[in-house]
């Protein structure tokens, strides 16, 4: 009788540790089921705000769909914080921007546990891709990319989404490949609209005779920025310049024939010099909308050499040193300070979020479109620096030291 009671109770004992484990696995699917479904949701709510257009919305669905889908991805193949090579792919050293995007990105991702594969593509379309191929090739885990040509990299990248290896769009958009799961930069509409109203509060245009004297110069025409920087100044100036109170002596108004290739120093030099000698014999530059620091280095120097009036108005954008120094000696006016610190210490937030499958951070699901679909945008807010606000912005921040800029 002892034995069988014994035996009923060692039976009693092991379903109750039979139950107790299934309660145990399943208690674990359902705890997981959260973070397998946490994409949907992300998904869904790109689609609902990104257009009231249906056709929008589809693509908008479906671009992140693929975002959500280059996540998970990652997250199979490195669910560990800091694990894996990420390939950093810059367009050039020649400007000093990009030398400061890339080193700060790899200080950050390096700083996070990841090793990084950062290259310079010296502005050729050509290398940039056989660089990327290298990365593909090399097993890296994530691109981040700031491209060069903005529709040149379809092809590459769809090596890239074959492997499942996500991209992050760098403060370039890159256009017409739906291999981009997510793109982070500043927010570029909004440096135009800075820079248009830094000319209006400079010149009074609201309250002011005039008329004034205005010449344009924006970027490379492949750079996706170049037009947000563009449409951000013309929508704040155009009611200026159909007034008559802003004139373009020039004519030179179109985004074709205000383009930079390359934003090009040499080239905006060369321009701004036809231009004086064309159309300002004896006339006055009241202000010169330049879009960033290169172009208005290269107006500045023709101004230096052949033009013999007072200072226009210049603006710029990326505080690089020449253009502080120049900003400090009266010879430009402003430029928008995109603290480039910031943005790489998002990405590299973005880049962990991928590699581990958590949700991504991003502020923006409506406005960014690159022909395949919106991407899921993260934007950083820029300011702009002068001669009253540069040491604030520029040396207290530790963005530079004193000793840069003298």
């Amino acid at each position: 009788m002892k034995k069988k009671l014994m035996s009923a109770l060692l039976c009693t004992a092991m379903l109750a540790g039979v139950l107790s484990g299934c309660g145990s696995a399943a208690s674990t699917a359902s705890s997981a089921a959260p973070a397998a479904s946490s994409a949907a949701p992300a998904a869904s709510t790109v689609a609902a705000v990104s257009s009231a257009a249906a056709s929008t919305a589809a693509a908008s669905t479906a671009a992140a769909s693929s975002a959500a889908a280059s996540t998970a991805a990652a997250s199979t193949t490195a669910a560990k914080s800091g694990t894996g090579t990420i390939g950093v792919a810059m367009p050039t050293k020649d400007l000093q921007r990009w030398n400061q995007d890339g080193s700060n990105m790899k200080t950050q991702l390096e700083a996070a546990g990841y090793k990084v594969d950062l290259q310079y593509a010296n502005n050729d379309v050509s290398t940039q891709v056989s660089q990327i191929e290298n990365m593909i090739s090399s097993g890296d885990k994530l691109l981040v990319v700031a491209s060069i040509d903005g529709s040149s990299l379809g092809t590459v990248l769809a090596e890239a989404k074959t492997a499942k290896i996500p991209v992050i769009a760098y403060d370039r958009l890159i256009m017409n490949t739906n291999a981009v799961s997510y793109y982070a930069t500043f927010d570029n509409y909004m440096v135009g609209t800075k820079q248009g109203q830094y000319i209006v509060d400079a010149l009074k245009l609201d309250t002011a005779k005039g008329p004034f004297n205005l010449e344009i110069f924006t970027g490379d025409p492949a750079d996706n920025n170049a037009q947000f920087f563009y449409n951000g100044a013309m929508d704040v100036l155009n009611k200026y310049i159909t007034s008559g109170k802003l004139v373009i002596q020039s004519g030179q108004k179109k985004f074709a024939d205000v383009a930079t290739a390359n934003w090009s120093t040499e080239t905006a030099q060369s321009r701004m010099e036809n231009l004086i000698s064309s159309y300002y014999g004896n006339k006055k530059i009241d202000v010169v909308l330049c879009s960033n620091d290169s172009t208005a280095l290269g107006v500045e120097n023709a101004l230096a050499s052949s033009y013999k009036g007072t200072q226009p108005v210049i603006t710029g954008q990326d505080c690089d040193v020449a253009n502080v120094k120049n900003m400090i000696a009266g010879k430009q006016s402003m430029s928008i300070f995109k603290d480039t610190r910031e943005l790489a210490k998002q990405v590299v937030k973005m880049v962990d979020q991928i590699m581990t499958g958590k949700t991504v951070d991003v502020n923006d699901t409506k406005s960014y479109n690159n022909g395949t679909g919106i991407i899921p945008t993260y934007l950083c807010q820029p300011v702009f620096a002068d001669k009253d606000n540069y040491k604030k912005l520029l040396i207290d921040s530790g963005y530079y030291t004193e000793n840069d800029l003298k």
